[in-house]
Order: C-alpha cells, then structure tokens, then sequence
C-alpha cells in the first residue's frame, strides 16, 4: 500500500467538504435566522477544520512520490477511508448547533456528559445516513434538546434550525454523486488511475467512459446532475406551489436519491398531486444510470430505449405499481385507499420512491401485507447501475437470472455452450463472477445483520428487523413496521445504531470496495 497515494486523495476529499460547509456559515450568518454568532459556532470550526486536515495531507504527499498512477489497491483504499472523515467532520454541525445533545448544552448545564456523548453518536448517525444519502433520520423528540418538550403532533424537524436543514440536505447531494466522483475533476489531473477510482466510487459492474477523457466523463455528469437539480427546483417552486426553502431542500434530497425532508410530515404534508409529480418524474430519472441520461441529451433516444437493464427496471416497475394498486383498492385499510385513483397514485409513487428517495407519500407501512412484501422486494432489487438509487442494482440481477437459465440449460444439454448476453454483448466469466460475489456477499451480510440486530434489539418484530437489514444496505431510509415513513430511527439502542451507520457505508460503497480492505495483501507494503 502506497500511503502518499492514498493521503493525497484523502486530503483532497476532506478539502472539498470545506467549501459546501462554508456555503452554509454563510447562509446562516447573513440570510438565515440565526445570526453570525450561532453560524461561527455551528460551521467555522468543520469548516477549519476539513481545510487543515486536508491541506496537511496534501501537502505531505506533495514531499513524496505520489503523482505515479493509481492502482486499484490504492484507489478501494482511498474511496472506503475517504467517507469516514468526511462524514466525522459532516457530523460535527448538528453536534455544535443544537439538534443534538452537544458540548454547548453540556456546559449550560442543559445535558450530562454521556448525553452529549450520545448527542455525538446521533449526529454521526445523521451525517453517514446524509452522505450515503440513506436518509433514515434520529431526529426525534427523544434525542433532540429542541423537540424536548414536543408532543406527537408537533414537527421536530421543521423546528430545527433552517441552516441545520439545509446542511441536511446539502450532505445528500454531495454524496449522491459521489464524493471521489466530484474529487476527480482536480484529481485525474494530480495523478494518473482515475478510472480506478470511479470504478470503486460508482455503482454497476462496469464503468465506460463518455468522452475522450475521465476528466470530461465528470464533468459532463456532473452537469447533467447540476442542470436537472435546477431543473427540479424551479418546477416545485413555479409549478408545484412549495415554499423557496421546501424546493430548494427537495431538489437537493431528490436528485442523489436522499430523502431526507423539511418537517416530520414530508410529502404527506403537502398532499399535492402537482407536487407528487414532479417528484415521480425526477425519482425515475435518478433511477436511471446516468450514462442513458448523456445519450438522451445527445439525441441517441433509440440507443436509450434498446437498454435492457431500463427496459427491465420499466418492467419491474410496471407489474409492482399495478399488482400493489389493485391490492389496495381491493383491501386497502382506509377509505381513500379504496378509492380506484387514489390507490394508483399512491402506489406509482411508492413503487418508483422506495428504490430511490425513500419519499412516501402515504404510510405504507399500514398497507395491505402484499404491498409491503412487493416494497421490500423493490427495495432488495433497487434502481439502474450508474444511477444514484439503491438496492443491489436491476442489471446484477437480471445477470444473476441469465445465469441460473444457462445452468439449467447446461444440465439438459452438458455440451452446449451458452454465453451470458447483457445488451447484445457477451459478458467475460470475470465479470459474472464479480457479480455472483457481490449478491453473495450482500446475503451473507444481510443474514448477519438481521441476527445481529434481532439479538441487540428482542423488542423488535420480524419485519421490523428484516426491512431495516434490507433499507440500511440499499441506502432506502424508511423501513417497514415500527421504522416505516411516519416513525424516526431514534428507538434504535446505541449499540445497534453503530451498526447501522456501518451497514450505511457498506451499502453506499457496495460491499465490495470494503471487503477488499478486510484481504491482507491490500495492506502489504508496496516496493
């Protein structure tokens, strides 16, 4: 392991979290309500602190031999470590600022010691669900010094201090993207391996560049990414009737497929079919891999449509909507879900919400047992490869089905060779078997935390424990039962919220990238 290579990335990884964190000192100092005093508190020191941190790294590196190319070694390495300190330095605002017992509170003699403690572990709870745009929340009157005296039917998030929202959100859109993502237009020009490190930042098997250049390849999706949050905003604002503060956080939780909202409501509150729209229309974008999305804007439509990894996803998509719509017309559990329209606009928006934002815009979490197992599929499977939603990504799947039809096809006929086709391409056993490991792995873990947290948590029901294995590793946010859309993750005992931060960053990272650091030999001295 060459760790001049790897500290270099890492401080230009923190270094980038510097300039979004000052964005937000300065909304608070000058536009929000908050005053400078609070802003100095709550974001000077992060914002200091990412910018020390980062330049002492890279300037160390800068004194070694760190502009040979990257390997892969170095580049899993970089993308697994990079999110620890970014999202450390990302928790540190909502520890300052009061959504969570802090030292602030401890010193006004307002909370003990081990509740600011506590205080600290909710606030790496919320930054690592932020970044990994999870979008579970501990917000909660249980855990937040500001809804302390709160009753049920009060709004504890919408009561938070409005930069505190905003930096909320501002975590989920960084990191939908991709952290690493965003470092490679400085980096790809520092050091040589780019493309090792967009392999082990972005989602799929596989990763083609668009351009003549992995510099341009960023560049171009961050555009597309930057235009359609604009794009976003100004429909809900103009069109969908929200409030300036409500588009602009929307369309920064949307796009990376985040979910975190403004109040303890979220889309319920607005019960807006406008609204529902246009989120239903860039849910379903952020669903797509964003290679598809270059081609559309290119004018390649007809290559778009011949993708068979959208044209399953369409697929999935379609069955789930109306199998659930029909359920609950059928045996919906209040009046309005009987209603025919109603049924089918709640259960589009789930379907196509629960593999990306995690929105909802009812409580699934009271439907019908049929619709909740169809939500907890949908979650398993996830959005496109290349997109910013979860789950285990619909072309490993589809590529896991071709393979189970070629052994059955090979045991009916042993001599006959049958190639695995993906878009009329014939994919190398290599990555077949990159793919059998990832769904492998994702099983194992699954299994593993499910015992885990039943055993920390003896409380809890099946479907409790079940649905929050299953939304932690594909970044989903609200889970069934007792942690469905309309309840907070603050039930959770300490212990078990530590492993649901870790089971965040193995699901954002894919397993994968994180399990190659557990292999000896990526530690092993480089000559």
């Amino acid at each position: 392991m060459r760790w001049d290579v790897v500290g270099l990335v890492l401080g230009w990884t923190i270094r980038l979290i510097a300039l979004p964190l000052l964005v937000v000192f300065a909304y608070s100092a000058y536009i929000g309500a908050e005053g400078p005093e609070y802003a100095a508190k709550t974001y000077l020191l992060p914002f200091l602190l990412a910018l020390v941190i980062g330049q002492s790294l890279v300037s160390l590196a800068k004194h070694s031999d760190a502009s040979s190319r990257v390997r892969d070694r170095e580049a899993f390495a970089s993308v697994a470590l990079g999110w620890i300190p970014v999202v450390a330095v990302g928790a540190l605002p909502y520890w300052l600022g009061g959504m969570f017992y802090g030292p602030f509170e401890m010193m006004a003699g307002e909370a003990t010691f081990w509740e600011a403690l506590r205080g600290l572990l909710h606030s790496w709870f919320e930054s690592m669900s932020g970044f990994t745009t999870t979008g579970a929340t501990v917000i909660d009157p249980l855990t937040s010094p500001v809804c302390a005296a709160f009753t049920v039917a009060d709004d504890c998030i919408g009561s938070q201090n409005r930069s505190l929202i905003l930096w909320r959100s501002i975590t989920q859109w960084v990191g939908g993207m991709g952290v690493i993502m965003l470092g490679l237009l400085i980096l790809s020009r520092v050091l040589g391996g780019g493309m090792s490190l967009a392999r082990a930042e972005l989602t799929g098997p596989s990763l083609s560049r668009l351009g003549p250049s992995l510099q341009w390849t960023a560049r171009r999706l961050w555009l597309i990414y930057v235009v359609l949050t604009i794009l976003e905003f100004g429909m809900l604002y103009f069109l969908g009737g929200m409030g300036l503060f409500d588009s602009v956080n929307y369309s920064l939780t949307t796009l990376p497929s985040g979910g975190f909202t403004t109040s303890d409501s979220g889309i319920m509150g607005f019960d807006s079919a406008r609204v529902e729209v246009i989120l239903i229309v860039f849910m379903l974008l952020t669903c797509i891999n964003f290679s598809l999305l270059h081609l559309m804007l290119a004018g390649r439509t007809k290559e778009v449509l011949k993708d068979e990894e959208l044209r399953t996803y369409i697929l999935i998509l379609i069955v789930a909507w109306l199998a659930m719509s029909f359920n609950l017309y059928r045996f919906g559990t209040t009046e309005a879900d009987l209603a025919p329209l109603v049924a089918l606009r709640q259960a589009l928006f789930q379907s196509i919400s629960i593999s990306s934002t995690g929105y909802a815009s009812a409580d699934f979490a009271t439907w019908p047992v049929f619709s909740q197992f169809v939500l907890l599929l949908l979650m398993i499977v996830g959005a496109s490869a290349g997109s910013t939603g979860g789950g285990l990504k619909v072309m490993r799947i589809r590529i896991a089905f071709e393979l189970a039809k070629r052994e059955v096809v090979k045991i009916i006929q042993p001599r006959r060779v049958v190639a695995i086709r993906f878009n009329q391409q014939v994919i190398e056993e290599r990555k077949i078997w990159i793919v059998l490991g990832m769904l492998s792995s994702w099983m194992v873990l699954v299994t593993a935390s499910i015992l885990t947290i039943s055993f920390l948590e003896p409380k809890l029901e099946l479907i409790d424990v079940l649905s929050i294995s299953i939304s932690l590793l594909g970044n989903t946010g609200p889970a069934l039962g007792a942690f469905g859309p309309t309840a907070t993750w603050a039930a959770l005992s300490e212990p078990s919220m530590v492993i649901a931060t870790m089971l965040m960053w193995l699901g954002r990272l894919e397993l994968l990238t994180v399990l190659v650091l557990l292999h000896p030999r990526t530690w092993a001295r480089s000559d």
